[in-house]
């Protein structure tokens, strides 16, 4: 069983990716939520990687903080010249001498690989094969290395442009991720030559090599879909929509249901409980949780936040890191929450911003309703009580307390704090003046007609 057999995984991920027009080193650019080299290290976490090697191109400071974010205890080789992929993987020699049992080689640009495919690659390894590749059939082949087979043998791997009219007549392809005997792969990986047209050093020419020396070589077959490399912006796009129909499909296996499935965009991260109703055109961001029986309604954006039970939010709402929605609380359009605690039952239904505040059980937040968090350098917190009624248009200026059941009149400024159970009215006193309109009206009329004479 693999499972008892130790795995080193080496991850390549140098090559700036000039083809995505970026600042941005390729494999940090984002799927779901991720960067593209986050979903194969994780791939190669899950499939039982207990050691984990990436190689990186030489003062990429980036891929270094993101390897150490995602992969503590990860191991960074430079690969100081790019002389091809065999070259890039004996520059992780530290790693291949550790003595795994297994080694599984993989790339930070095909971030739709997933564990289970890993772990299929690694298996005929535990039933003496040296090496095993992932291969794909297509009927478009071009620019694809050949897998070349005679009867169930596997022969070689031949680059396009090193292959012969027959060879690129071929249609099973090399999907590039490889996995490697531990007892042979440094072996085979350092008698690697660069005879062929590009003057480079081909990790599939590990594959012949163990033909010669008498070793088993494993396919394993994988869908052409699955091993697609990522190498421009149309093309992280088209891994972005297939991502996001496994995540989406996941969702409603789990139990939720999604009115317009391809209108829904998740993180890898989105955690959706059972009976949850999502409406057309939601955006999840990363560190989503949404509890059973919640309704996410249309428009709405969520990230950072966690719903419990039976909650409601949209509309058009926005729910920003922080933001925790407790069991049956609502909120409605247009309103926006951000590091903030809305207590069970409680309520914004319109046009309202909750920032840095705690909102206690059954409290409702009237339309209009601003916490005033920022003073322009610091944040303040807003406390507001159990039952408490804000009414429409009021401003909380922060720091500020408004005690349990207090209610607050609509339109007030409140700076001051408010005691449990009292009446908090705070603007300006209304003064009416008898006949004061008509005579308003017609002067102004009067202004008008004389603009309008003017040349």
């Amino acid at each position: 069983m693999t499972s008892a057999r130790s795995l080193t995984a080496i991850v390549l991920a140098a090559g700036k990716g000039t083809r995505m027009r970026s600042d941005r080193p390729k494999v940090l650019h984002r799927i779901a939520g991720r960067t593209m080299l986050g979903h194969v290290l994780a791939a190669a976490r899950e499939a039982g990687a207990s050691r984990i090697a990436v190689v990186v191109e030489p003062g990429q400071a980036e891929v270094a903080h993101e390897i150490a974010a995602l992969a503590p205890g990860a191991d960074v080789f430079p690969q100081a010249e790019r002389l091809g992929t065999a070259h890039a993987v004996l520059a992780a020699r530290a790693a291949l001498e550790a003595g795994d049992d297994d080694v599984v080689i993989a790339f930070g640009d095909t971030p739709l690989i997933t564990a289970a495919t890993l772990a299929r690659l690694r298996a005929p390894l535990s039933q003496g094969a040296a090496v095993a590749v992932l291969a794909f059939e297509t009927p478009n082949p071009a620019g694809y290395g050949r897998v070349l087979t005679a009867g169930e043998r596997v022969l070689a791997i031949r680059e396009e442009k090193d292959a012969s009219a027959d060879e690129r007549a071929v249609t099973l392809c090399n999907a590039g991720l490889m996995a490697l005997s531990g007892a042979h792969a440094l072996a085979l990986l350092s008698r690697i030559g660069n005879a062929n047209a590009a003057g480079e050093y081909y990790l599939p020419d590990a594959v012949a090599l163990a033909v010669a020396d008498g070793l088993a070589v494993a396919v394993v077959p994988v869908a052409e879909a699955e091993a697609q490399g990522v190498n421009d912006r149309v093309q992280l796009s088209v891994a972005e929509a297939e991502i996001q129909g496994r995540l989406r499909r996941a969702a409603q296996v789990a139990g939720a249901t999604l009115i317009a499935p391809e209108t829904v965009f998740f993180s890898f991260d989105t955690v959706l409980g059972r009976d949850v109703l999502v409406e057309p055109h939601v955006v999840f961001g990363p560190n989503v949780t949404v509890g059973d029986g919640c309704v996410v309604h249309a428009f709405s954006h969520l990230e950072g936040a966690t719903l419990a039970a039976g909650v409601q939010i949209g509309p058009y709402a926005r729910l920003r890191p922080g933001a925790v929605l407790e069991t049956g609380a609502r909120i409605g359009n247009f309103v926006e929450v951000k590091n903030a605690r809305m207590g069970a039952g409680a309520k914004a239904n319109h046009l309202t911003y909750v920032g840095d505040a705690e909102v206690g059980a059954g409290a409702n937040l009237g339309a209009g309703t601003i916490t005033c968090n920022y003073d322009g350098v610091n944040k303040h917190r807003t406390e507001i009580g159990a039952g408490a009624f804000i009414g429409s248009n009021t401003a909380l200026v922060a720091p500020v307390r408004v005690g349990a059941g207090a209610i607050v009149g609509a339109g007030s400024v409140i700076a001051a704090e408010v005691p449990e159970d009292a009446l908090a009215v705070s603007r300006g006193r209304q003064r009416n003046v008898a006949g004061w309109a008509p005579g308003k009206r017609a002067a102004l009329q009067a202004e008008k007609a004389a603009r309008a004479k003017k040349p």
